[in-house]
């Protein structure tokens, strides 16, 4: 008798608690077994995000390889005149056909006339040095000797100063001038030419604050032993001068890109 009434009253109390839990489960308004999921789950820690991928360097831009052309004379300005040919007129015409091939390579260029027009020398001088030139080059044309002239500033070398004097800037760029000469020089006699190097005064280039060459070009050929004289508008001897100075201007390029 004592045991069943334990039994029973152990039942009663079960069924209490049982009764007692699902009210409690109703009032909250959740599903069966869910406080005893709430209270077994484990708690999740927060997965760590990725490490943000390393930005590449940022290398600073290559100064920009620029070459200046300068078609001597223009306008009033005549220059030489040889026949029915002024040199201004030679001289644009050779600077427009470089021009074109220098840009068709992918360089950067810059001239100081695209027309007839007057350009002082100060005026040349000034837009070399704005165009922060890698090189410049002053073209001229003349009856006297055959082939080509080149000439640098016949100013002495010297360091650099921090204000460069107008009229002898080129003393501190002579070194590299000449080195310049010699690079073209190589081109032009690389294509067949006859080539004079020599120093002179230009008012131009004796300003310019970038290694500058001043190139003439002669008629080709009419010496004893060779054959006539090319006349200076020739095309087909203009268009082997833009090649070799175009060829000359690359290897130049090549040189500056180098450490």
């Amino acid at each position: 008798m004592l045991d069943r009434l334990a039994i029973r009253s152990f039942c009663n109390q079960v069924v209490s608690g049982a009764v007692a839990a699902a009210f409690i489960v109703a009032a909250a308004g959740l599903k069966p077994g869910c406080l005893i999921a709430q209270e077994t789950a484990p708690a999740q820690q927060p997965i760590p995000a990725p490490p943000a991928a390393p930005r590449p360097a940022t290398l600073p831009a290559a100064p920009r390889f620029v070459v200046v052309l300068d078609a001597a004379h223009g306008g009033d300005d005549g220059g030489g005149k040889f026949g029915s040919l002024l040199e201004k007129d030679l001289t644009l015409a050779l600077s427009v056909r470089l021009r074109s091939l220098l840009a068709a390579r992918g360089i950067a260029v810059v001239t100081t006339r695209e027309s007839d027009a007057s350009v002082v020398p100060e005026r040349r001088a000034e837009i070399a040095n704005h165009a922060a030139a890698r090189a410049c080059l002053s073209i001229h044309a003349t009856q006297t000797g055959s082939g080509v002239h080149m000439f640098v500033s016949s100013l002495p070398p010297q360091d650099p100063a921090r204000i460069a004097a107008w009229k002898t800037a080129q003393s501190a760029w002579v070194t590299r001038s000449l080195a310049l000469e010699g690079v073209l020089n190589s081109a032009l006699l690389q294509a067949g030419m006859n080539v004079t190097l020599g120093r002179t005064a230009l008012s131009s280039l004796d300003s310019m604050v970038c290694p500058a060459v001043a190139f003439e070009f002669a008629p080709a050929g009419g010496q004893k032993g060779e054959k006539p004289a090319t006349s200076l508008d020739d095309p087909a001897y203009q268009a082997q001068l833009a090649e070799a100075l175009a060829a000359g201007l690359l290897a130049w390029q090549a040189e500056a890109r180098q450490p």
